[in-house]
């Protein structure tokens, strides 16, 4: 028999728009020993203000979710807490969900349909510090590899994180004056960060828009 005082568990933060979810996960995580939710945030603005509120060594962020996606939160808690391990939770199975995922500083990416085999592996190897993807992520990265060392580098990042926010809210359908008010400047900037969207992406209206937001995962279909 083992008489060793048990480590103190693993504190994570869990971001999910869907209570359902939440619950299946945290069902999931809180079952083992040495992991704990500490906090529940039902989108990445919530789950930032909590990562601020208190200690959390793991955030478990669902890519997809209204007003700030786990994308957008993932890239301001790797600013905010440099030391935050960062997994992405995602039902798509999407080359360039996995891509944006780990630029915006995820060490790994878990697909919802099979967390229950592979959620409580990949928080242990995010705080190993090593990196966790599903088989096919890892095709998707080699394939992605190869092609950018046979075309030269890939091209840079063409938004900056404010025109990619307003992107979002657009393509979600707010006006420009809900936008100004969320984002907590002028209408008149929203509209000139709308222009720049447009002349930048090379689209005519609102629609074009949207569907370039789908196409970059920043909202779901």
């Amino acid at each position: 028999m083992n008489h060793q005082a048990s480590p103190t568990p693993i504190r994570i933060l869990l971001a999910d728009d869907h209570a359902l979810v939440r619950r299946g996960v945290r069902l999931i995580l809180d079952r083992e020993p040495d992991l704990e939710v500490v906090a529940e945030a039902g989108d990445g603005a919530e789950a930032i203000s909590m990562a601020r509120a208190q200690e959390i060594d793991l955030a478990v962020l669902d890519i997809a979710m209204p007003r700030m996606t786990g994308l957008q939160a993932a890239r301001e808690l790797s600013a905010l807490k440099p030391g935050l391990r960062i997994l992405m939770l995602t039902m798509h199975d999407n080359e360039q969900y996995l891509f944006q995922a780990l630029k915006a500083g995820a060490g790994g990416y878990v697909l919802k349909s099979v967390a229950d085999r592979d959620l409580v592996a990949a928080c242990r190897a995010a705080m190993r510090d090593e990196p966790f993807l599903y088989p096919g992520a890892v095709t998707a990265l080699i394939r992605n590899y190869l092609d950018r060392v046979q075309h030269g580098e890939e091209a840079p990042q063409l938004l900056t994180p404010r025109e990619e926010e307003v992107l979002k809210l657009v393509a979600e359908g707010h006006s420009s004056k809900e936008i100004a008010e969320m984002l907590f400047i002028s209408i008149k900037t929203v509209q000139r960060h709308r222009e720049n969207l447009l002349s930048k992406l090379g689209l005519r209206d609102r629609l074009d828009l949207t569907r370039y937001a789908i196409r970059a995962g920043l909202v779901e279909p």
